[in-house]
């Protein structure tokens, strides 16, 4: 007997899988002092959370790439929201918002209650490639603070930043992401987070943070907690 496949549209991809199976898969999973870090290989369109990140472009335009695709799920609001305040920074002689810079909306039809917008460098301009590192941080640190002004925010949902269309580096990228999130969750000071997710469906970006992760996770901080998720000992 043969059995009937049936393909379908989930946010944009075909796939075998109806909508509701659909989930993204955790690779890594790392305690930290303040709470865990999990890498995740899927659809972050589907991943609940408190706050959902999205890698904008400096005009808040969504018109491209993963930033394209979460303004298209979130829904018309979103876009209509994200050209006024386009419109209220122009007046200020401001970019709507430039690269290091992150703003906040609320989630619309995505699955979090509130979106962090955050622009990265994008690697295919010459003059932000040369100064990628610097600005890959100013964007993270830009995304951290917006979040610490946010409630909820116990769950934060988000992709790895300068990726996707912006050609950040994939190996360079996977290690600055890892140290950069890790560090913040492991610092000093407790950022009200219990749970980041980082959820990415590029192959090739995952393989090199798996590449990178066994290279040095006895050097990043906090605890791997991988093996212990896999056997079912953590939730």
């Amino acid at each position: 007997m043969h059995r009937l496949m049936v393909l379908y549209l989930v946010d944009g991809y075909l796939s075998y899988d109806c909508p509701c199976h659909v989930m993204a898969e955790t690779i890594i999973v790392r305690e930290c002092r303040h709470g865990q870090v999990r890498v995740q290989f899927g659809n972050i369109i589907r991943v609940d959370g408190d706050i959902m990140v999205i890698p904008a472009n400096n005009r808040l335009a969504g018109r491209e790439g993963l930033d394209e695709r979460m303004q298209l799920a979130a829904g018309d609001e979103l876009r209509a929201r994200c050209t006024e305040i386009a419109v209220e920074r122009r007046k200020e002689g401001k970019q709507p918002c430039g690269v290091g810079e992150a703003v906040s909306t609320s989630g619309y039809n995505l699955p979090a209650e509130n979106l962090v917008h955050v622009v990265a460098p994008d690697c295919r301009r010459p003059n932000q490639d040369n100064f990628r590192r610097e600005l890959l941080v100013n964007s993270y640190n830009a995304m951290f603070d917006e979040i610490s002004k946010i409630e909820p925010r116990k769950t934060v949902v988000t992709p790895p930043l300068g990726m996707d269309v912006f050609a950040y580096p994939h190996r360079e990228g996977a290690r600055m992401t890892m140290e950069i999130v890790l560090d913040w969750m492991d610092g000093e000071e407790d950022p009200g987070v219990d749970m980041v997710l980082i959820v990415t469906d590029e192959v090739n970006f995952l393989n090199n943070m798996k590449t990178v992760y066994r290279e040095s996770e006895d050097q990043f901080p906090g605890v791997d907690r991988t093996r212990d998720f896999r056997k079912g000992k953590i939730q």
